[in-house]
């Protein structure tokens, strides 16, 4: 059994941190809770906590904003009737030429992310140069680039810059560490021999490869005759509990 202790999730589509102004927005709370009663909050320079019905169209537990304004640049989360919050999302929205479609949720550990660099007029992917904390690090002739198997270095403030157009306002890109994935070994009471080794370690702790700290803990058993070790609890602080029944 995996659970995911986040009551809600924030998300936009466009799915990008930067947006040219006059473009239109969706932003929804994904809720495990039904009843909590979430809605759409943000902070921006000129408004504090308020919610959609000031600034946009509710549509359940999503809110559409039509002819996005610079003025609506700032930080958007979801908070239920109990006060709870969800994920924050930062928007920019700007009146220039130039855009970094960059995510809005931290980047996983590992995975590969593609950056855009976009222009307002069309043709709107051109060749483009990358910064990152200011530093160049590299130009691409199709407008976007791709990070390989991102890590904590790859964290930072990215720029980009299109040659005749400008360059575009600033976009943090965030890294977290490698989410626990549920695998078929654990999905069954059992792990065997050669499956704790990739695993769980004999301590009952995940493999240091998947880099999580803290590692999760757990409770076991045995291993009982026959060399089967059977994994009762893994807790993660990570936002996981995974549970695999006792009884073969």
């Amino acid at each position: 059994m995996f659970t995911d202790f986040s009551p809600a999730r924030l998300t936009v589509s466009p799915s990008s941190s930067q947006l040219f102004d006059r473009d239109s927005v969706s932003l929804s709370c994904e809720e495990d809770d039904s009843f909590a009663g979430w809605t759409l909050r943000r902070n921006t320079t000129t408004d504090t906590r308020t919610q959609c019905e000031d600034w946009g169209e509710p549509a359940g537990s999503s809110c559409n904003i039509t002819g996005i304004d610079p003025m609506d640049s700032g930080v958007y989360w979801c908070q239920s009737t109990q006060g709870a919050t969800s994920n924050s999302i930062n928007i920019t929205v700007t009146g220039g030429a130039v855009i970094l479609q960059s995510p809005v949720l931290p980047v996983m550990e590992g995975h590969d992310v593609t950056v855009r660099c976009e222009a307002r007029s069309p043709p709107s992917s051109l060749p483009a140069a990358f910064y990152k904390d200011g530093s160049l690090i590299g130009a691409e002739p199709t407008g976007h680039m791709t990070i390989r198997r991102v890590s904590k270095a790859d964290e930072g403030l990215y720029t980009c810059n299109i040659s005749g157009h400008g360059a575009s306002p600033p976009s943090w890109l965030s890294v977290t560490g490698q989410e626990v994935t549920l695998v078929s070994a654990l999905s069954s009471s059992t792990c065997s021999p050669d499956q704790v080794d990739s695993l769980c370690r004999e301590t009952c702790s995940y493999s240091p490869a998947l880099r999580l700290h803290p590692p999760p803990a757990c409770t076991q058993t045995g291993p009982p005759p026959g060399g089967v070790l059977s994994i009762l609890h893994l807790h993660s602080p990570h936002g996981v509990s995974i549970s695999t029944p006792t009884n073969r």
